[in-house]
């Protein structure tokens, strides 16, 4: 599934919005600063409405709306937006990491966890795309195969009926 990283409508807000949030969240920074338990609820908080504003915003949202629907502060939006919070600029820097591809796995890893699928190593991922493709190579030589033996069957039935029309 592609990342929408210009959403149109509510359902793609909120799937950029949140990848946004769990890819910034597992940067090895993040996690860092998100070890400290006292700090922890604020960082989560801060980057859950950063990752929000950069959604919307690349929805086309303007800073009144996003602060509306956030319930946040104008001012809160605008600083996350310009990246003049720390959470902002994390975000930021992910909405940027994606765009450029840098994030595909992680982005593939959130989407089949959040789907309450669980992660394959690449390596496994490419073996069963491999069989998988296998398989579809072997469906359509079945398929020619079985078209083959119908237009068989067909000039065979049609030959039955020749015969009879003559006996």
């Amino acid at each position: 599934m592609e990342v929408p990283l210009n959403p149109m409508g509510r359902e793609e807000i909120h799937r950029l919005e949140s990848i946004l949030l769990f890819a910034t969240l597992f940067r090895p920074e993040v996690i860092e600063l998100i070890k400290d338990p006292a700090e922890r609820l604020t960082w989560v908080d801060s980057l859950a409405v950063a990752a929000g504003a950069i959604a919307r915003e690349k929805a086309g949202m303007t800073v009144p709306e996003i602060a509306e629907e956030l319930g946040r502060t104008e001012a809160t939006i605008r600083k996350h937006l310009k990246g003049e919070t720390k959470a902002g600029q994390l975000v930021r820097e992910t909405y940027e990491q994606i765009k450029a591809g840098k994030l595909d796995e992680l982005v593939r890893n959130i989407e089949v966890l959040a789907g309450g699928g669980k992660l394959v190593p690449a390596e496994e991922c490419e073996e069963l795309r491999k069989k998988v493709e296998e398989l579809e190579s072997e469906n359509r030589e079945l398929k020619a195969k079985i078209e083959n033996v119908r237009r068989i069957l067909d000039d065979t039935l049609e030959r039955v009926k020749k015969i009879e029309e003559l006996l």
